[in-house]
């Protein structure tokens, strides 16, 4: 505020934060502007060179704290990771078919430990117009901790905690079913009415590779392990294929439940197996190739939309979407076009 003085000139967001904070060193006061702590009349401003007037008592440095990142569209800090959304309770991200969620044995490489990498500094976004961006250092104390995972040939967003207290929030809200998760698959086959739900009792394989479908009475044996499977379907799209002899078909699948390989199992056993599943569909087993066969290097199955309530904020419901990779994509128009 000028209190009666001549307007002053615009000035950089930096110029007005240093002038306030003489004995800062210029990297530092910008560091507090990319980390979300400066404000101006209330509204968190990201561009140290953000030109405006003087702000005068409006600006506000925040507490050291992780705030929320601006990701836009999305960072790729990783050739298979992208970085949708990112504060100090959780982060968002879509990860590429081929990569694991989570470390596993003798597979140290996974979405969560990328993810702990670019955290700590050691690594940095990499796409044309990102190159070289890191975080903040603020975000640096931050531990990435499994909520939920992917199968390692799905691809999509899914969510993971970045503190303990949040993880037990996101975990309860799986439990609860009030975390949604929605899918696309592209499967064999036509489904028998233009949508509906499966119910079925999944058991596991003693090496937890597989899932078996048991019948509701074997499963509810008080020595049985079967947990019950629940998804809502809903058809997108139908393709005739080698000359109207067989179809595929695009289906939106919304989980209410959230079991290992949970619809690659079910829609295999209602007769809808994944194109390109090589665990649930027999096509894909059988040597020599199958007739009818839709080659495809991996099961058709993408993690499309995730809503949940942030972990911090009560109430506050969020959505992310993760757009179908190129695969996906190719597959689609193939199959629009029969070219199968």
């Amino acid at each position: 505020m000028n209190d009666g003085r001549p307007e002053e000139e615009s000035q950089a967001l930096l110029h007005w934060l240093r002038q306030r904070h003489p004995d800062t060193p210029k990297t530092r006061a910008k560091q507090w502007i990319l980390a979300g702590r400066v404000r101006v009349g209330g509204v968190v401003v990201r561009k140290p060179h953000q030109m405006l007037r003087d702000p005068g008592n409006t600006l506000q440095l925040l507490d050291r704290q992780a705030t929320t990142l601006d990701c836009g569209s999305g960072w790729q800090i990783h050739p298979r990771v992208g970085l949708l959304f990112l504060d100090s309770a959780l982060a968002i991200v879509n990860k590429a078919p081929g990569l694991i969620s989570v470390p596993a044995a003798q597979r140290d490489l996974s979405a969560l430990s990328i993810l702990a990498d670019f955290l700590a500094g050691r690594l940095k976004a990499w796409a044309p117009g990102e190159a070289g961006r890191t975080l903040p250092p603020v975000y640096r104390k931050l531990q990435p901790l499994p909520v939920h995972r992917l199968d390692q040939y799905t691809s999509g967003v899914f969510c993971i905690a970045l503190n303990p207290k949040a993880r037990g929030h996101l975990i309860e809200q799986l439990k609860a079913h009030t975390m949604q998760r929605e899918y696309v698959a592209f499967v064999e086959g036509r489904a028998p009415a233009p949508k509906g739900t499966w119910r079925h009792w999944l058991e596991l394989s003693e090496d937890q590779l597989r899932q078996r479908i048991v019948p509701a009475g074997k499963a509810a044996d008080a020595l049985s392990s079967a947990q019950e499977a629940i998804t809502h379907y809903e058809v997108v799209a139908e393709y005739p294929l080698f000359g109207g002899k067989c179809f595929a078909t695009k289906l939106r699948l919304r989980l209410e439940t959230g079991r290992k390989h949970q619809i690659r199992a079910q829609a295999a056993h209602v007769g809808l197996p994944l194109i390109g599943d090589r665990t649930y569909n027999p096509k894909c087993r059988q040597t020599p190739r199958a007739e009818g066969l839709i080659a495809f290097p991996r099961q058709a199955l993408h993690a499309e939309v995730l809503t949940l309530e942030h972990p911090q904020q009560p109430g506050q419901r969020m959505t992310w979407r993760a757009e179908l990779p190129k695969d996906l994509r190719q597959l689609e128009a193939s199959l629009r076009s029969s070219e199968i």
